[in-house]
């Protein structure tokens, strides 16, 4: 035998003991079996199971009703004021005469439709063998009616006094009603004949002027309000794609010149001044008042007499707006802010002063025990600095003053000694409450201006009046931004999960928005301001929901990162086996088609 012919058959052998047997068709069953199992319980069971779990709810949200109000469509508040007109002393065809002419000067004065005064007469004109029954008539957009008025729906009444001596008209706020007195002459009366009359031209004069400013502050709030720019999603229905035109359309840019021309300039920066300074709105405010003294006196005050004679009744006046709570401390050993100029002795004042830009870090923050927030309402802080002896008095360098208001914050009063009611020049132990009195009286300005009150008319209640009707439209504008923010969002993150607790708060709020707008409409503007504060927490609430807000920050990208490592080690063998028997199968599918040929 040839020695070639040894070694290959050698290797022939060699090679049929490694080959593995063939495998048994049973084998090949179970192993099918388990790949289709596992497959089977991760298609049937894993994956419904995950997803049901790991699935973000997304309560469904009225976005075109949210973008319409965002937007300002849903609603264009207007502020019918109602002017009851008592006048005793004419007949009744005289007085409807004399208000029909003042309410036709009223147009003519007017320059801000949304906002209008309508006279009406009240019921003491009717006479004896009258009826109580509706007595109106329309004339020129006069509405005169002689059902009684609720009083939180009267923005003023006007009182026609009759006054032989007068030789021309006058006018007389009263200082705790929204009253106005109007004296004039028995000749002074127009007769029915006449389309003018200078005591008609007189009332409607004062009526615009003593509304002025209310006219201009609504018309600045709406102007600031109506949006600049539209997004894409507010001028286009839900799930289009957006345009790539970002202009406001033309009708909202002619609304907010409009608003802003009716705004003279001397007013709005007045008026931005204001909005800078004064707080937001909230339902309740915590008062903190605090005295602070470099030395050990005075350790004590007679504040709570004090409070309850001269800030409590101003408090209360604010009921129908906010809710006030106070407390009160006194700090002994409090020294300057590091931040600030020790003061500095004025041969000229007589008297130590303070550089005016040391007025901003007065407040010693760090070591001046004052909380920035107490409660759910914001704080706001007034503070007593009383000096010691040998730097009083203590004044502001620029204007004398000792005192000054901190935006946002509160305020700054400087008691320096002889204090009122004491007739020695050493600070007294106890401050009493008549030498808290311009104190609090102080505080009590500063309130005004923090809480965002009007300058003008003099008349305080009409003042409150004027600030009710403010705070609803900013409150409901403040809403319909709110909600518009939300829908913004909700479509700019499809991942983020919404819950039914914010789309309760939108149908809430949304109602509440159209209660106020129609109760706006209707002139209750106390009912209006609750509806609106009730819609500003409810969209307040959803916008920050604490479940939603947390998913703004899980992106996908962190999602990648927790599955990966989970699914690769698993997958692998699970694709790998799958991908075998699909082979298999494809093999053996190929060979019974062929044997079939």
């Amino acid at each position: 035998m040839p020695p070639g012919a040894k070694t290959s058959s050698h290797n022939v052998a060699l090679t049929a003991k490694k080959s593995p047997p063939p495998e048994l068709p049973e084998s090949i069953r179970v192993r099918s079996l388990v790949v289709f199992s596992f497959w089977a319980v991760i298609v049937f069971l894993g994956l419904p199971i995950w997803w049901r779990t790991t699935s973000i709810y997304r309560a469904r949200l009225p976005l075109r009703d949210m973008m319409e109000w965002a937007d300002g469509k849903a609603c264009r508040p207007v502020f019918p004021l109602q002017i009851c007109i008592e006048a005793p002393f004419l007949q009744e065809s005289e007085a409807q005469h004399l208000i029909r002419t003042t309410q036709h000067a009223l147009d003519d004065l007017n320059e801000f439709s949304a906002h209008h005064l309508r006279l009406r007469l009240t019921q003491s004109l009717l006479p004896t063998n009258a009826s109580t029954a509706n007595v109106g008539t329309s004339t020129g957009g006069l509405s005169l009616s002689m059902e009684p008025e609720l009083d939180e729906d009267v923005a003023l009444t006007l009182r026609l006094r009759l006054q032989e001596t007068a030789t021309m008209p006058t006018a007389e706020f009263q200082p705790y009603s929204p009253t106005l007195d109007i004296f004039y002459a028995q000749n002074q009366i127009p007769p029915t004949s006449s389309t003018s009359s200078p005591l008609a031209r007189f009332i409607a004069n004062t009526l615009q002027e003593t509304f002025t400013e209310e006219q201009a502050t609504i018309a600045y709030i709406l102007a600031t309000s109506l949006p600049t720019v539209n997004s894409p999603q507010s001028s286009l229905p839900v799930g289009q794609a957006p345009l790539s035109s970002q202009s406001a359309p033309p009708s909202m840019r002619e609304l907010r010149s409009t608003l802003i021309r009716s705004v003279p300039a001397d007013l709005a920066a007045n008026l931005a001044r204001r909005t800078t300074r004064s707080l937001k709105y909230a339902p309740t405010y915590h008062l903190t008042l605090s005295v602070f003294t470099p030395n050990s006196t005075p350790s004590s005050w007679d504040i709570d007499s004090a409070i309850e004679d001269y800030l409590s009744p101003l408090l209360q006046s604010f009921s129908s707006i906010s809710n006030f709570t106070v407390d009160t401390q006194v700090q002994l050993y409090a020294s300057f802010s590091p931040s600030v100029q020790e003061p500095r002795y004025d041969p000229e004042r007589g008297a130590w002063t303070l550089r005016n830009e040391d007025l901003s870090g007065f407040i010693n923050a760090a070591e001046w025990p004052l909380s920035p927030s107490i409660g759910t309402g914001p704080t706001v802080n007034f503070v007593v600095f009383v000096p010691s002896a040998d730097e009083a008095p203590l004044v502001v360098k620029d204007n004398g003053a000792n005192s000054w208001l901190v935006p946002q914050w509160g305020g700054v009063m400087i008691l320096n000694p002889p204090v009122p009611g004491s007739n020695v020049t050493a600070l007294p132990l106890t401050l009493s409450k008549e030498a808290l009195r311009p104190v609090l009286t102080t505080f009590s300005h500063q309130l005004l201006s923090l809480l965002g009150t009007p300058q003008s008319p003099r008349s305080l209640p009409l003042r409150l009046l004027t600030l009710t009707r403010v705070r609803a439209a900013s409150l409901l504008l403040s809403a319909s931004s709110t909600l518009g923010s939300l829908a913004r969002l909700t479509l700019a993150l499809p991942s983020i999960s919404i819950p039914e607790s914010v789309a309760a708060s939108v149908d809430k709020t949304i109602l509440h928005l159209h209660k106020t707008c129609a109760d706006l409409r209707d002139g209750k503007f106390q009912s209006a301001l609750q509806h609106a504060r009730v819609a500003e927490t409810e969209a307040e609430r959803g916008f920050f929901e604490k479940s939603m807000v947390g998913q703004v920050y899980f992106p996908d990208e962190h999602k990648i990162a927790v599955y990966l490592p989970l699914l690769g080690p698993v997958g692998v063998p699970l694709i790998m086996g799958a991908l075998k028997e699909i082979r298999r199968l494809s093999k053996n599918w190929k060979k019974r088609t062929e044997a079939k040929k």
